[in-house]
């Protein structure tokens, strides 16, 4: 067995970094969005993801895959949402075995509301804390890391 290429003190020091930045700053975010808003992060994540779409519906499956969740959790969180009147559920035109959700004008309304504030604190959090060049770097190592992991299984042995 090889020995672990361990991590050098500045590769150590910016993969902890990291760490702690994602968790307080999702911890943040979603404290604001839930205090001036009334939803939860995967609340948001539904309806801006339906908002953004054509006719402000998606199959349940395309959500999921979208949400890195599985279709049981998201289907079990959906049902919270349309209880509460931010989405409904529909049967698929083409396949009778597929749902899709859509967006209801309660729902839309709720994105309307929160998206202004959101972007705020995103902005006030993370954004405005970046120099022109280090947006654009995050950029492109956002893109590389997410290209890696989402491409072919083979690219990551």
């Amino acid at each position: 067995m090889d020995e672990p290429h361990w991590l050098d003190e500045q590769e150590q020091s910016a993969w902890r970094g990291y760490r702690q930045m994602r968790r307080l700053l999702d911890l943040e975010l979603a404290r604001e969005l839930m205090r001036d808003a009334g939803l939860s992060e995967p609340d948001y994540d539904v309806l801006s993801d339906l908002s953004e779409t054509p006719d402000q519906r998606l199959r349940l499956s395309e959500l999921a895959d979208r949400m890195l969740w599985s279709r049981s959790r998201l289907s079990h969180h959906l049902t919270r949402m349309q209880q509460r009147g931010l989405v409904t559920r529909e049967e698929c035109a083409t396949d009778g075995r597929g749902a899709v959700v859509a967006l209801t004008a309660e729902g839309r309304r709720a994105i309307e509301a929160a998206a202004p504030g959101h972007v705020a604190a995103v902005r006030r959090h993370f954004i405005d804390l970046l120099t022109p060049d280090e947006i654009v770097a995050l950029d492109a190592l956002a893109h590389r890391v997410v290209d890696h992991l989402t491409g072919p299984d083979d690219a990551r042995r």
